[in-house]
């Protein structure tokens, strides 16, 4: 892979972690609470409306690998049904870009007519869909709805979007306790969930090995706390999962199953499935760590039987040094200049930092320069840097094991630490202990 294309995936790699869990909208005040002064329903509107809940599979562009999902709403009395979407963004929005770097993007809900619409456009791009008719009251089914067209005015429609705590899916969820008459919360919020945050987001990102390790890499140990299912409707399957066998008591004391009815109007195609339970992450590093290991191993050959440093063993440097440095210099912003919480208290920012960057330029030299002692100056240079990768990484490692300090980054620590052993000091000065030893073996008989 050449360096244009590894700075591409970066830096694209850097805009999407924004954006994931969205919806591929057009445009983009927290969600308003309904207004008890308003009108009081009734229930003969409620009797002319059918509520659903769409949940959408994974698409193909990164920021839909988590799926989707939206509130239907069917109105018999006029004819119509309509997509409530949470998940709006836009390009175009004033300071949309700085916004999104700065952790501060604005989602907005928005009403597609009618919703056959929006169903077959994702049919077209193979997607998942499964709606999930609710059983409520008319009388609820109707302050539902006039909360939706609320929340579609323009006063209204924004909100500040965040990864986990606040998107697409936990508005729906949100919804739903509304119309369960807060039973769906007080089922939820204190029961342990399945996974943490971070092994749901590698359930839908274990079969693209790059972006795996990237967004792994870049979220912090917030993400690896215990959290409970309520937590876990982040996700619009979660949401789908939860609401099938959900029953509560409505205002008349009466027991109701919340889904009256499922149908599955599109099965995807050819797509990578969602794991049921996340990967172990440790053994891919650890093999891609040994494969840049020995590539690193090799390519010092040449140069020692030379006694200077080869040219594509400097040029393989730089590259490693441009690859992890920008990587630790995204998640250097990302941790201390922005509002992306999740990124927040990262202990990978101990050995992948900024300062990595620095191999790009001793790499150049150290392949490329016509001066043999500016080639080995270099060389010792970047041997004390990856020395210095790799005392970090095995210091991140012993954080790991304290309490309270623990961040699931063993795929990283995977990764790194066999590559920075190999290219550190430590190969030579073993070598030489070695020789000393056999020396000493030597001389002594």
């Amino acid at each position: 892979m050449n360096t244009g294309a590894l700075s591409q995936k970066i830096l694209t790699g850097f805009f999407l972690l924004g954006l994931l869990f969205s919806s591929p909208a057009l445009f983009s005040a927290d969600l308003p609470a309904a207004d008890p002064a308003a009108d009081p329903p009734s229930a003969g509107r409620g009797n002319y409306l059918t509520l659903k809940i769409a949940v959408m599979g994974p698409g193909d562009e990164l920021y839909f690998w988590w799926g989707h999902i939206g509130l239907v709403i069917e109105d018999a009395l006029s004819g119509q049904d309509g997509f409530y979407d949470w998940g709006v963004f836009s390009f175009d929005r004033e300071n949309f870009f700085l916004n999104f770097a700065l952790g501060r993007l604005f989602y907005s809900c928005a009403l597609s007519i009618p919703a056959r619409l929006t169903y077959e456009n994702y049919i077209r791009t193979n997607r998942d869909i499964t709606v999930y008719t609710l059983n409520l009251p008319p009388e609820v089914k109707e302050t539902i709805f006039r909360f939706a067209e609320h929340n579609i005015l323009p006063e209204n429609r924004d909100y500040l979007y965040h990864h986990f705590r606040d998107n697409c899916a936990t508005r729906i969820r949100d919804i739903i306790d509304m119309a369960a008459l807060g039973a769906f919360k007080r089922r939820y919020e204190n029961a342990p969930g399945r996974f943490t945050l971070r092994e749901h987001v590698r359930r839908h990102t274990w079969f693209s090995p790059f972006w795996d390790w990237s967004l792994n890499f870049w979220m912090g140990r917030e993400i690896d706390k215990p959290i409970s299912i309520w937590d876990e409707m982040f996700l619009p399957s979660e949401i789908g999962r939860r609401i099938l066998d959900f029953t509560y008591l409505d205002s008349s004391g009466i027991e109701r199953a919340l889904v009256s009815s499922v149908e599955v109007l599109n099965i995807s195609r050819d797509r990578p499935g969602v794991l049921e339970a996340p990967k172990p992450a440790w053994p891919r590093g650890l093999l891609g760590g040994l494969v840049l290991a020995l590539a690193a191993a090799l390519l010092q050959i040449p140069g020692r039987k030379r006694g200077s440093p080869g040219k594509i063993f400097g040029i393989y440097q730089a590259l490693l040094g441009l690859f992890f440095g920008a990587a630790g210099l995204i998640l250097f912003f990302m941790m201390f200049f922005t509002d992306h919480d999740y990124t927040f208290g990262n202990i990978n920012i101990l050995f992948v930092n900024p300062l990595v960057l620095a191999a790009l330029p001793l790499g150049i030299i150290c392949g490329t320069s016509g001066s043999e002692e500016k080639r080995l100056r270099a060389l010792r240079f970047l041997r004390v840097l990856w020395t210095c990768v790799f005392l970090g990484a095995l210091a991140a490692g012993g954080i790991n094991i304290l309490w309270g300090f623990h961040q699931q980054n063993q795929m990283t620590l995977a990764l790194i630490l066999p590559l920075a052993f190999v290219l550190s000091v430590f190969p030579r000065r073993l070598a030489s202990i070695r020789r000393m030893w056999k020396t000493g073996r030597s001389g002594g008989r």
